[in-house]
Parts: structure tokens; sequence; C-alpha cells
């Protein structure tokens, strides 16, 4: 008995000792490994990293940003078949364990020991919380001591947050794979789309069965290159579903018969021709918060741009960009392509191709047969990226080359031609012969009252070139820029019936520069005539006069005023648009004619949100008295306090809108006339016909557009603004207004309307004539005249007729 009673002591001791040894060790093991274990507290405050997107007007997404795309979801919102979906396939016990599951580990062991002469990869065992563990704070470094510290931080992060919590930081971090190129996915919500164009509330069982297969191995998983492994391992999702009775075995059955149907969604603002406009947001929320947040913020903008107007816009640049360069020729095909070694469709495809300008596709000659040829179209590629197999071929006919000049077909192409085609709609089948234009140009299209960019195309393509010309391209405006010498005049004691002398004029440059003599573009001189009439053809002998009358530092303001420059130099030349703008800021300058004269700033973004929905930005910064109230108590109606300022007079600004009509109706740009709505503008063509333009409005639209070769060179001797710029304008409003009312200009109060003849500028008796706009106090002169020598130095005076208006002509001491 005693002999018993030592050995049960001795045992005991022995045991003592080794537990305290094994504890001993134990709590040096947990030591070593935790003493630098990153603090899982600091997952509190984690804000993952989420793209930024893009919305248009009409709530269409156009663009997102991000260096990882994901959408961040709190759990609630996460749908439970999802939820379900995750916790099947990656860990059942999810809400059982306490970070470590002891019983995956067990059936992890003995899977491995079974499957350990087949060479297949070994089953983990790690848990959701190490998963997150591994994602946040641990790294994916294959190593047991790396395994260690993983299941050390899942306890103490269990021990920190509740299960949702966890598993919402999964849901929303756990790499998903790229269904096609660029579409990276991390967490549910951002593969939902980019798999299947489909929120996580729209999956259906066999798509939420796939996202759930895919964080073992999205790489090896991939929905069209290893297919029927993705299959494999969604079924076996669903399998583990209906074992765990989250759906019933015959539902996961018919689930299992389904294909994939995964169908990549394509986020490009290119579905809107819009890529110039989505740049130039980037640069703008860049430079207002940084890349970081850029990329990693989860912005939420509202842009200004209007899907239809984008497209209509585009179109018009473009289909005057071509009609330029076609009158002058082919130039032959873009390369040549051997066709005879591989498959064409395959060398074709090699090519770099603009995705920006549909309705055109790349194309390779096959044969050509005198009057015809057969070409093969580009294959495109299919959501996968990878080159599509079909092979489509459509005809050559010399109805598709009649803009070449060319007798036949065999004269302008030849077999391993790569050129550029568009479908002819008239007949199937057949294609239009195309070339990339060497010429280049822009267009804008602002709401003039808030300044919201409704369309904008900053060239014919931007994947060929992201250089913005309508906000980048500094050219001289030319002629577009003298409503605001009018402007300022009639801001400052002129009237519609104010005469100028239209005559020869010298100007000392000073400094030995010589003399300057301006011309008018028809090199012609009319001599004494009305400011309307100036304006309407472009005089710019009577602008340079008129400049020099009214002063170029008052003028020179009023251009900082509109915003066109922000510091002119004033001298005479500057009068006839010497100094270098943009568009954009042509485009806004006009607005403000036509809406009164308030100060507009053009903006490409309503408003933008973080992340959690709070907005951060609003460009409308008016503000809104009684707008807050908390009840109806027999209150004053809401008002909307408009406190911009007001850089012209509405008065003037309605004067100058009524002289530009004039250049619509019978002056430089009749062209336009052709609309039928009532529109204003001005013609702009610079020295040498380098650039040219055309800015206007409708009572409700402002346009601005701009042609010109990025390498300033002539666009030929007789070109003109008429010709080529003030058309896209019109193509431009004849769609934009197709089913808009013939809406007459505002006329402010306080404008009088008086028939005056338009020769003299002074009143018109009976109906003959035309009604010219006066303000309060002025009115028609009664009589004018114009007194000049015959040179420049003969003593002619300033006059001033009894109406107000005044009459300039040519004076001792200088010209006016």
């Amino acid at each position: 008995m005693r002999f018993i009673l030592r050995l049960f002591g001795w045992l005991f001791a022995a045991g003592t000792i080794v537990f305290v040894i094994g504890a001993v060790v134990a709590g040096g093991f947990i030591w070593h490994y935790s003493k630098d274990l990153p603090d899982s507290a600091q997952l509190r405050n984690y804000e993952p990293p989420v793209m930024s997107r893009v919305h248009a007007g009409d709530g269409s997404l156009i663009a997102e940003f991000a260096r990882e795309r994901r959408l961040y979801l709190p759990i609630q919102a996460i749908p439970k078949l999802v939820v379900d979906a995750y916790l099947s396939a990656e860990d059942k016990n999810f809400y059982k364990h306490m970070g470590v599951d002891p019983e995956g580990l067990v059936r992890a062991a003995i899977t491995n020991f079974r499957n350990r002469a087949s060479g297949r990869r070994p089953q983990g065992a790690s848990t959701i919380t190490q998963q997150v563990a591994k994602n946040f704070l641990v790294g994916s470094e294959q190593s047991l001591e790396r395994k260690i510290r993983e299941a050390l931080i899942a306890l103490r992060i269990e021990g920190t947050y509740s299960k949702d919590k966890i598993l919402e930081l999964y849901l929303n971090e756990i790499y998903l794979g790229a269904p096609a190129p660029g579409q990276g996915s991390y967490g549910v919500a951002a593969a939902a789309l980019n798999y299947f164009g489909k929120s996580v509330h729209e999956l259906n069982l066999q798509e939420v069965a796939y996202l759930a297969a895919l964080p073992k191995a999205p790489t090896d998983l991939h929905p069209f290159r290893n297919r029927e492994r993705a299959i494999e391992r969604r079924n076996y999702v669903l399998d583990r579903m209906a074992e765990n009775g989250v759906v019933k075995r015959e539902e996961a059955e018919a689930a299992k018969k389904q294909p994939l149907g995964v169908n990549p969604r394509t986020v490009s603002p290119n579905n809107i021709a819009a890529g110039y406009f989505a740049e130039e947001i980037r640069r703008e929320l860049q430079d207002r918060y940084g890349e970081k947040k850029l990329l990693e913020g989860g912005l939420s903008v509202r842009a200004t741009v209007d899907p239809k107007m984008q497209l209509l816009a585009r179109k018009s640049l473009v289909d005057g960009l071509v009609r330029f360069d076609e009158a002058r020729g082919w130039r032959g095909a873009i390369q040549k392509l051997d066709i005879s070694a591989r498959d064409w469709g395959i060398a074709l495809g090699d090519l770099p191709v603009l995705g920006d300008v549909a309705p055109w596709r790349l194309a390779v000659v096959l044969d050509v047969n005198g009057d015809s040829a057969r070409l093969g179209l580009h294959p495109g590629r299919e959501n996968s990226g990878h080159l599509r197999t079909e092979r489509d071929t459509v005809t050559l006919t010399g109805e598709g080359i009649r803009w070449t000049r060319r007798a036949r077909v065999a004269q302008a192409v030849s077999a391993g031609d790569v050129v550029y085609v568009e479908p002819m709609d008239s007949r199937p089948g057949q294609v239009r012969l195309r070339q990339m234009p060497e010429v280049n140009g822009a267009i804008t299209v602002m709401d003039p009252y808030s300044g919201r960019v409704l369309a904008m195309v900053g060239g014919f393509s931007h994947d060929q070139s992201e250089f913005n010309r309508a906000t980048q391209a500094l050219r001289q405006p030319g002629s577009s820029f003298k409503p605001f010498v009018y402007a300022t005049a009639l801001d400052n004691g002129y009237t519609p019936s104010s005469i100028v002398l239209d005559a020869p004029i010298e100007v000392d440059q000073g400094g030995g520069l010589g003399v300057w003599r301006p011309e008018n573009y028809d090199g012609k001189s009319t001599g004494p005539r009305t400011l309307r009439y100036g304006i309407q053809f472009s005089k710019n002998l009577m602008t340079v006069r008129l400049a020099k009358d009214v002063g170029m530092p008052l003028i020179a303001e009023y251009a900082r005023r509109f915003g066109i420059y922000d510091d002119m130099l004033p001298v005479l030349s500057m009068s006839l648009g010497a100094g270098e703008t943009t568009v954009m800021r042509m485009t806004a300058a006009y607005s403000m004619l036509v809406n009164g004269g308030k100060r507009i700033r053009p903006t490409l973004i309503d408003r933008i949100q973080d992340r959690f929905g709070g907005t951060i930005y609003r460009h409308d910064q008016r503000v809104c008295e009684g707008c807050n109230a908390d009840k109806w108590a027999s209150q004053k109606e809401p008002r909307l306090i408009d406190n911009r300022d007001q850089v012209l007079d509405p008065l003037t600004a309605y004067q100058m809108v009524s002289l530009l009509e004039g250049v619509v109706q019978n002056g430089t740009a009749q062209v336009v006339k052709s609309v039928g709505k009532p529109l204003a503008g001005k013609t702009g063509t610079t020295n040498e016909a380098k650039d040219v333009w055309f800015v206007g409005f409708s009572p409700d639209l402002a346009v601005g557009v701009y042609m010109g070769f990025d390498k300033p060179k002539s666009l030929g001797n007789s070109a003109t603004a008429g010709q080529y710029a003030a058309p896209i304008f019109r193509d431009f409003m004849m769609a934009a207004l197709k089913d808009k009312p013939a809406t007459p200009f505002r006329v402010p109060a306080g404008i009088k309307l008086i028939r005056v003849d338009p020769r003299s500028g002074m009143r018109a008796g009976g109906e003959g004539g035309i009604l010219e706009a006066f303000k309060p106090g002025t009115a028609p002169p009664d009589s004018y005249s114009v007194i000049g020598a015959a040179g420049e130095g003969g003593g002619a005076p300033l006059n001033v007729s009894p109406g107000g208006g005044r009459s300039v002509g040519s004076g001792t001491g200088g010209l006016y």
C-alpha cells in the first residue's frame, strides 16, 4: 500500500514538473511569437480602400478609379444567402469557434493524410477569422511561424470584435479574382458587379455559389480560362450548402446544372464617348483631394454630363473634322499586313485599336477585284480578354470610296491594307472607307445659367490622344473675342446705333516696332457703319477703332471679369482675339451674355459624396432661404437666393444677344440659320486661318466649337469659321433642339425695342428698318455725321448724336 502511495506521489510530482515545464515552454513559445504581433485594435478604425465612382447626370455609371476595385457593404446589407454560401464554403463553424477551429484542423489533417499520395494540394484549415488576420495584419507568407502568428492574432480578434464585424471585414476585403483584364475584385459587392453585372441582392443561387468558391484560388477558378474547374468548385459549394441545410438538395442539384453565366460588365466612358470628360474629372479630383483619396477614398461623383448630348456633341465634331479632312483627299492605308502567313483575324487583332471611334471599325483588305474589295473586320475581344474566334467580312464598293476621288476601288486600296471603315446603314454588308483626320478640334456644351458642362469632347479620339483641346489647348479666339469689345462699349455709353468708321487705320506700336495696319478679312472698307453692322460682318477696322476709343485697359478688365483671360495685355491687337484662351473659357463667357450678365463657374461636377454618403462638395452655392423649416407654419415659400456677381448690366447683355442674333440671321454665320430656332453667336478666324471658332447659344444652351491642327498651320487660304466651325455648331443644335419649341431670347425689363434704319442707325419711318434694343435714357440719333478727312490726320472730331449714339471718326491727335 505504501508503495502504491509512493508511486502515485512520484507520478503526481513528475506530472506537476512536466506541467510546469510545459506551461513555461508554452508561455515562452506564445511570448516569442506574440511579442511583436500587430495590435488587432487597429481594425476598429479600419477604412478599406474603396474605389471612387463617377455617374452621369442620368445616374448611369461612366467611370471608376481604383487600385483595388472594392465596394464596402455593412453586414446588414449583405443578403443571408451570400453569407451562408461563404460560411458553407469556408468556415461552417464560424459562429461556434473562438478564432481557431479544432474540428477543422482534425478534418484537414485526416483529408491531407488520405490525399498524401495523390499529389493534390493540401487542404487548409484557416477559419474566416484567421483569414481576416492574414489579410489585414499578418501577411500571406507561407511558413509555420506565420500560421502560428495568424492563429494567435485570430484569438485576439475574436476577443475584441463581434462575429458579425469579423464577417463584415472578411466579405468586403477578400480577393475574388478578375473576370476580365483590369477588373480585380475585392469583396462580394464588387465581385457581383464585375462577374455578373448585378448587385449582391440580385444574385441567384448558382451565382452566389460561384463567388463563394473563389477565395480558395481565384486565379485558378477563372470562369473562361478554367471553366470546368470553376464549375466543379461551384458545385462543391452547392453540395456544402445543401449539407448544411442552407438550401434544399433539389435546389442545389438544379443549380449545378446551370452554366456559370459569368458576363463581365464593361464600365467605360467610351460608352457615351466621354473619355475626355472622365479624364478631366479624374484630374480635378486628384488636384482637389490627392491620389490616395481618389483611388481609395470611395468618392461618389455626380457629373454634369448628359449622355445624349455627349453623343450628339461627339458626332457633330467628328463629322465636321471628317468633312474637312476628306475634302483634302485620301492619304492611304494606316499600315500593311502580311495576311498570307497566318490567320488574318489574329494578325489584325494584334494591332492596337481605338475604342472610342464607333461605329468605325478597323479592317484589313483581304482581296481586291477591280470595283470592289473584301475586307475582314477586327474581331474584337470577348469579356475574358481573349480575341473572338468569329471572322466577319464586309464589302467595299465604289460608293464607299467616292469621297477619295478614285475611279476604282483598286486605286484606293490593295490586299493587306489596314484601314478604318464605317457600316453603310442603307446597304447592309457594305462599308464606307474612312481615315483618321489630321485636323483636330473641340466642342463644349454648357448650361448658361449654372455653368454645368453638359457635354465636352476634347478631340477626335481620347484613345488616340488624351490632350484635351477644350480645356488644355490655348489658342487664339480671333473674332469670337469681338463681342466682349462691343459689350464693353455698350456698357459704357455706346448704343447699337452708334457709328464707327470702317476705314483703313494705322497704329504706331512704339518701341521701334513700326506701324500696325490691320485689315478687314475681305480687304475692303465700307465707311461709317453701326455697331450692329460691325459685329454682324466681323469688321476688324471698326473693332480696332472702337477699342481705341473705349480704351484697352477697360476692355482687359471686362475680359478678366468674363474669365476669358486672367491678365490680358492691353494692346489693340488683343481686341481682334490675338490672345490665347480655351474653348471652355470662351463658352463660359458667352454663357454670361445670354444669362443676363451673371458670373458662372464652369463645372463638370454637380456633387461629391464621401464613402459614408456625406456631401463634401456641391457646385450650386446658392442659399435656399426657408428650406430647412421643420414643419409648415404658414411661412413664406422657400426662396433660392442668387448671390452671384453681376459682370455685365443685364440690359447690355441683351443688347449683345440681339447683335449676335444678327450674325446668324444676316452675317458671317448664316449657315446656322437653317436650324430654324432662335440662335446667336460669333465666328472667329485667326491670322492665316490657323484656328477657326464658333461660339454661340440658344436661350438655354451655350456651345463653343474650335477646329485647328495641334501643330498650328493654315487650314487653307480661303478657310473661314463660317465654313468649318459654324456647321459643327449647326449640326449639334439641329439635333439637340430637334424636339424643343422655338423659344425666343428673354427680353429684360427696361429694354425698349425701337425700329431703326440699319444703315444709319437713326429712327426708321413707317414699317421699315429693324428693331434695335435701347436702354432707358437712350434712343436712336435724330441725325449723325461722320466728319473725316481723306487722310488720317485730316481733323475729324468725335461727334455725339442727340440720342446718345456716338460716332467715331478720324481726327487730329489720333484715330478712334
